[in-house]
């Protein structure tokens, strides 16, 4: 099946020019598109009613709630729909829905938690201008859930989503993850084993010209300092040397020095705290720290993030840095830890052609050109837990607009149509 998909993908790459525009008035086509119209007002509505459900990541009612809105939706499709518990990561779990046995197997991929706890100021979807909508998640990524709905939705009003296999994973905790990882993301590497295809609802960049196809992945670090501790007057001495404080900036300034001009690898100190005694709490991202200005340190403790494009990459850069924080200064010592996280999702050639078929889609429909995001400008999303498992990817799929993560989060509706329009159209195209 896969090498069909590859060999699909590029006939409909030849056939994207002047066939296919000769074949604008294409029966099903049409069909599609007018099932779309159709059921625009009912997908707008369904859209409000989901913002206007708080499903902060940790609002655990409010996270199943949007999962059963969203799968009655997806039940009267025709879609078997199944909550997944979360209890064994600490979150509410997720919603996954499949159909079909026919065709190209295709994962489509959401997520049903926001950034926004039920104590936020910002819970209410409200029009902001024309064609223009404020409200929590609504592009990250309630939008994006919704355009999936409603292009299997159209699909299966045109009588042609028998054609195709789909699986749908619409996670509870892509905002913030349970542990541990492996249990997380089971339901996502699950269906992406059994998958050719993976898409992804983000909303990318927040660009309707630009889909995603590569993300660098996100890994935890961790930074523990210590030195010996002395009257302040006996720094820099044989016997007291340079304290933990002194150790851990050399530390993250060699980290800067060696590192920071490496394409699409970024690594941030997120938070230090260093003196006689310290406490860090990770689960609350805080810390504390007692130390007076005539002590040498004893302790410093740095939490922080990296960033990169590839496994290879990021294998690399955790090298160097282990290496760095192995030159200790003396009568000091440190220990690097990496944990887990969220792995790149690299680019393919495969992505590129999926990418090429959704651009030569979006040019027929009069859209434009869609190139890909700049992976610096992507941040880490569910899609990076699939893409090894399938022959190619494509995220940043879903509404567009700006102010994601913040009171501004704003959706520009123009892409709400033109984006169910884009996916219908690219599954039936991989269906044929």
């Amino acid at each position: 099946m896969r090498m069909k998909i590859w060999v699909l993908i590029t006939v409909a790459l030849y056939a994207s020019g002047a066939a296919l525009k000769a074949d604008a008035d294409d029966t099903v086509e049409h069909n599609i598109l007018r099932a779309i119209d159709h059921n625009l007002p009912a997908a707008v509505q369904t859209l409000e009613t989901s913002v206007n459900i708080n499903s902060g990541t940790m609002n655990f009612q409010g996270v199943r709630a949007v999962g059963a809105l969203f799968a009655q939706e997806l039940e009267a499709i025709g879609f078997e729909t199944n909550w997944v518990d979360g209890s064994g990561f600490n979150r509410a779990g997720h919603l996954t829905a499949s159909y079909g046995n026919k065709g190209p197997k295709i994962l489509m991929i959401g997520h049903l938690d926001t950034v926004f706890s039920k104590k936020d100021s910002f819970q209410t979807y409200v029009q902001v201008g024309d064609n223009k909508v404020s409200g929590p998640g609504i592009t990250d990524m309630k939008g994006g859930d919704v355009i999936i709905i409603e292009a299997v939705r159209a699909l299966k009003d045109a009588g042609i989503l028998d054609g195709v296999s789909i699986r749908i994973v619409m996670t509870g905790d892509e905002e913030a993850s349970g542990r541990p990882l492996p249990k997380s993301k089971k339901a996502i590497v699950d269906a992406a084993l059994w998958a050719d295809v993976a898409l992804g609802f983000e909303d990318g960049d927040g660009n309707i010209k630009t889909a995603v196809t590569s993300r660098r992945g996100s890994v935890g670090w961790t930074l523990e300092v210590t030195g010996k501790p002395a009257h302040s007057s006996q720094i820099f001495t044989d016997e007291v040397g340079y304290g933990a404080i002194f150790e851990a900036a050399r530390i993250l300034n060699a980290f800067r020095q060696e590192l920071s001009t490496i394409e699409n690898l970024t690594f941030n100190p997120g938070r230090m705290a260093g003196g006689t005694r310290i406490s860090d709490n990770a689960v609350t991202a805080t810390s504390t720290a007692f130390g007076k200005g005539n002590v040498v340190a004893q302790t410093v403790h740095v939490s922080g993030g990296i960033r990169a494009l590839s496994p290879v990459q990021l294998a690399s850069a955790q090298a160097k840095m282990q290496q760095i924080a192995g030159l200790n200064l003396p009568h000091t010592s440190a220990k690097l830890t990496f944990g887990d996280g969220y792995p790149p999702m690299a680019p393919t050639a495969g992505n590129a052609k999926l990418l090429a078929l959704y651009s030569s889609i979006s040019q027929r429909l009069g859209y434009g050109e869609v190139t890909a995001v700049n992976p610096r400008r992507a941040g880490a999303a569910d899609i990076s837990f699939a893409a090894d498992h399938v022959e190619m990817a494509l995220d940043g799929l879903g509404l567009m607009g700006k102010g994601g993560h913040t009171v501004g989060e704003t959706a520009d509706m123009v892409s709400f149509k033109r984006n169910i329009e884009k996916a219908a159209l690219l599954i039936y195209t991989l269906s044929k």
